[in-house]
This record gives structure tokens, C-alpha cells and sequence, in this order.
């Protein structure tokens, strides 16, 4: 999401940082294209004036030219003004004091609403509420048949009364508004604690049907008006959502999606326009590609920051507790780290959701955003795969893993022999390091350069030293007689730098050099151990 806005803005700012002075036309050559990575993201021209000229002069204050470093200074204040015009602060649904809370959902045709009902209900449930859809959609064909589908994937029930329009040219069956006061009634008796009222959208906005949601909103008195609108709409957002701000009027925005290729206009443009806060952002097709829209957050993405609390958020939601005591309490008795480990690990991990995501909200990973696009995702199933078709010894044992074994996984997985081995050799390199960290005291290995060569894994200064093997020293040929020459020599051979490893995966499957795969965190560490 936001890729092309997030690419411009972190070049602009790029050419800022190390400069320990900032003149006039520093400033207005970064605001000018600042300007142009709005307007070519569809950011509305009124909310482009506003933003570069808040900026303008806040970057030819005094906290610009009096700090000590000029150029982050810049760049702070462009993320308070982007995280001003994004809302400031997250704003959460406000729930009834009495009686169920009704949400009504409203927007244009395509936009997503049906689907989006169905993940706001899922969410609400796992926040412990008990969600009611109504299907008063009648119009569309077969929204009433979707909305069904909908909530059975996300076991919340769907009062849907009238067929509506089954097929293409079918008269309408039903009355929406009659159908979303039955819903709220049997809700009411039902005694659950929230209703999504899914309403009919059109191709375009038109008199009819703001006439129909006001109608439905006038019968129900909603708590919340929810405006669901596509992220990709471009320029076309300011004015449909201006239009339904005056037509029915709405508390609150959710952008749809996000997981597209988006240039982020919408986002800007719409709450700035209206004044109504973004309160979630639909991110993908499955349930839980659904999230509360923080402004602080999105503003991190934007700019290359990005979103570690949303990650956190994530892994709390995904990790079993349990399961990381295990392992955290295995790791601490010196126990090895074993295939039966490593799969529980990655299927926990395949329960946050896709892994380029995961990886886009990293700071600084926009400038990987190509490897990170190319990398496939089934490279985690086919390594699911090879340790699923292993016997449970050859999991806690991969010592016992033998030609005859190896061919045998490899059949049974679909893979072929090279590469068990690469998975093998790969994972033993991780246990090494599991040991390393075991012996410092569960601190990280001392890195290269931290008083000891390559495979010197010491620890931190003041930590224990590594009982793994040490690294042999290099040998020095030719050694001079000269007892001080030779010293000189042999700190020349400690100091000089290793050939380099060829990248690769921790638990890959033997990519290519070009390739990047984002299950190789410990690459750069492994590659020190052989």
C-alpha cells in the first residue's frame, strides 16, 4: 500500500539527511517535490495546498535551522503533518449504552461493503460481541446470497428475510428499509450486542439512492455510519464522499482495498475533505484482512518507518503463549532447537497472514520492496512439506538423516534431494547459533568486529565466552624473521575480511544470489558459524 508515494517521498528525503545546514532552496525544492508525490499519488490539489504549506513553514522556523540535525528535522515534521492530516488518533466505534449498537454500512457499488461486513463482524467477535448481519442490499443480484456466504466463513448469523434480485433484469423483492428495522427488532430479541446493517450501493451516486440511505438511516438511528469506500478511487474520492456527506451524512471512513495497487490519494484526500476520521482499513480478501486504522501507523508505512506495534499486535493475536514459553524455556536449559520446533514456529507464523506484509511493515524495507514482491510465498509450504514427510526421530534427530533418508523425504515431499540437504545444512547452522545464544546467557553472539574474528562467537563485552569451537587462525605465508614484522603480518591476516558466503535462506530452499527470501533473518549471522 502507499508503494509509489512511499518510494517518492523517502528519495526526496534522502537527498536531505547528513547536510548539516539547510538553505531556503533546500527546503523549497524538497517541498516541491513533495508536491508533485501527492499529486501524482490522486491526493485532492486543496489538501496538497494545506499540506506542503504547513510544512513551508514549520521547515523555515526556528526548530529547523536551530537543530542539530536539520534534514531528520524535516523529515519529523513531515510525519506529524501527515499524521495530523490522516486524523491525528486512532477513533474507535462507539458502542450503545442501552440496547444493541447498530452499524450501518454505506458507499458506492463495488466498493466492498458486503465483504467488509462480514470482517467487521469477525472482528467484533473476537473482541467478544455478538454480531448480527442484515442483508438490506436487495438490489444488487445475489448480495443477499453474498452477505450469507459472508457470515457463515465468519460463524456470525444473517438475518435476511427477502431473496432480493437473484439474477440479471429480476425485479426487486422486499423493501430495505423495512428489512433493516425487522433486523434491528430481531436483534433486539436475539440479544445481540451489535448489528451491521449492509445497505445497497449504485455505479454512481445518484438522488435514489441517497434518498434509500437516508430512509434507512432516519428508520434505525444508527450509532455508527460507516462510509466504505475504495482506496484506488483515486480524484473520484473527494467527490462521492462529499456527496454522501451530504446526503446521508456519516461518523466514520473505511478504506477498502489497500492490499491493491494504491497510490493513497483516497486516504489523504477524504479525511481532510469531510472531517471524518478513517476507522479501518481492509488490507486483502480473507477475514482477518482487517484493521483498525491508526494515523501514526500509516504514517510510519508511508515514509519507510514502519509499523512494528501492528506486527506486535499480530504475533500476540497469532503465537500460542504456551508454545513460546516452551520454546523460551527450552532454549534456556541448553536443550537443540529440532524440526518439530522449527515447524510448530513457521505454521504459528503462517497464521499472521501473508509474509510480504509482515516484512513491508519493517522500517527501511521499502528499499527492498522489489526482492520482497518476487518473493514467493509457497517456499514455506514446500519447507512444511519436507519436515511433515519426516518421521518424528529424523525431526528431534536430523543427525540420523542418511542418503536413504533423504531420498525417501524427498519423494514424499515432491521435492528432490538437493534440496533436503540445503534445508538440512541450513537448519544446523541455525542450531549452532541457538547454542551460541544459549551460552551467552541468551544474549546475541559477538559480531565480527567486536574484539574476535569471524566464528569468534564470545558474546557482548562482559558476556561468556562461546565453549563452541573457535575459528582456526589464518595462516600467514611467507612469515618474516623479524619477530615484529611477523606480529605485523599476522594482525594483517586476523584483520583481513573472510570471502563472503553466498546469501541464502536460513530454512530455503537454495535461492538463487538475486533472490530474497524473507525466511533468511539469520543469513548474515549463519554464514560467520561454518
Amino acid at each position: 500500500m502507499f508503494a509509489n508515494l512511499s518510494d517518492r517521498l523517502t528519495s526526496t528525503f534522502r537527498n536531505l539527511r547528513g547536510k548539516g545546514r539547510l538553505t531556503e532552496a533546500d527546503i523549497d525544492g524538497t517541498i516541491r517535490e513533495i508536491r508533485r508525490a501527492l499529486l501524482d499519488a490522486d491526493v485532492a490539489v486543496s489538501v496538497v495546498r494545506t499540506f506542503t504549506g504547513n510544512i513551508r513553514e514549520r521547515a523555515l522556523g526556528a526548530e529547523v535551522s536551530g537543530a542539530l540535525n536539520p534534514g531528520e528535522q524535516v523529515v519529523k515534521i513531515v510525519n506529524e503533518e501527515l499524521v495530523a492530516i490522516l486524523g491525528g488518533e486512532a477513533r474507535q466505534l462507539q458502542h450503545a449504552k442501552h440496547g444493541p449498537t447498530v452499524i450501518m454500512l454505506a458507499g458506492l457499488q463495488g466498493a466492498g461493503k458486503t465483504t467488509l461486513a462480514g470482517k467487521l463482524a469477525h472482528h467484533l467477535k473476537e473482541q467478544g460481541h455478538t454480531p448480527l448481519l442484515v442483508a438490506a442490499d436487495l438490489q444488487r443480484p445475489n448480495a443477499v446470497n453474498q452477505l450469507q456466504v459472508v457470515g457463515e466463513r465468519a460463524s456470525v448469523p444473517v438475518f435476511a428475510p427477502e431473496p432480493g434480485v437473484t439474477r440479471e433484469g429480476e425485479k426487486q423483492r422486499g423493501n430495505p428499509v423495512k428489512v433493516a428495522k425487522k433486523g434491528l427488532k430481531e436483534a433486539e430479541q436475539r440479544q445481540h450486542s451489535v448489528v451491521i446493517v449492509d445497505t445497497a450501493g449504485r455505479l454512481g451516486v445518484d438522488a435514489e439512492l441517497m434518498k434509500q440511505a437516508a430512509d434507512i438511516r432516519k428508520a434505525i438511528e444508527p450509532d455508527e455510519v460507516l462510509f466504505v469506500i475504495d482506496a484506488m478511487i483515486g480524484q473520484d474520492a473527494v467527490a462521492t464522499a462529499t456527496a454522501f456527506q451530504e446526503g446521508v451524512d456519516f461518523t466514520g471512513v473505511v478504506l477498502t482495498k489497500l492490499d491493491g495497487d494504491t497510490r493513497g490519494g483516497a486516504a489523504l484526500s477524504v479525511r481532510e475533505v469531510t472531517g471524518r476520521p478513517i476507522m479501518f482499513a481492509s488490507t486483502g480478501e480473507k477475514l482477518g484482512d482487517f484493521e483498525i486504522f491508526h494515523p501514526d501507523r500509516m504514517a510510519g508505512r508511508i515514509l519507510d518507518m514502519g509499523d512494528i506495534l501492528t506486527l506486535i499486535e499480530q504475533a500476540e493475536k497469532a503465537f500460542d503463549q504456551d508454545e513460546a514459553a516452551r520454546m523460551a524455556d527450552k532454549v534456556s536449559k541448553g536443550e537443540d532447537f529440532t524440526f518439530t520446533d522449527f515447524l510448530s514456529q513457521m505454521q504459528q507464523l503462517k497464521n499472521m497472514g501473508s509474509m510480504k506484509k509482515m516484512l513491508g511493515m519493517l522500517p527501511g524495507m521499502g528499499a527492498m520492496r522489489d526482492q520482497i514482491e518476487n518473493f514467493d510465498e509457497r517456499e514455506l509450504v514446500r519447507t512444511e512439506a519436507i519436515i511433515q514427510s519426516m518421521t518424528p526421530l529424523e525431526r528431534d534427530n536430523p543427525k540420523v538423516l542418511n542418503g536413504s533418508r533423504r531420498a525417501r523425504i524427498a519423494r514424499g515431499s515432491g521435492m528432490t534431494v538437493a534440496d533436503i540437504n540445503s534445508l538440512v545444512k541450513r537448519f544446523e547452522q541455525a542450531q549452532q547459533m541457538m547454542r551460541a545464544i544459549n551460552a551467552n546467557g541468551g544474549g546475541m553472539p559477538q559480531m565480527p568486529g567486536q574484539g574476535g574474528g569471524p566464528g569468534a562467537w564470545g558474546g557482548m563485552p562482559g558476556g561468556k565466552k562461546s565453549k563452541g569451537k573457535q575459528a582456526p587462525q589464518r595462516k600467514v605465508k611467507g612469515k618474516s624473521g623479524n619477530p615484529a614484522k611477523r606480529a605485523q603480518q599476522e594482525a594483517e591476516a586476523r584483520n583481513r575480511k573472510p570471502a563472503q558466503a553466498a546469501p541464502g535462506s536460513a530454512f530455503g530452499l537454495g535461492k538463487q544470489q538475486d533472490d530474497f527470501d524473507p525466511s533468511s533473518v539469520d543469513a548474515d549471522l549463519s554464514k560467520y558459524l561454518k
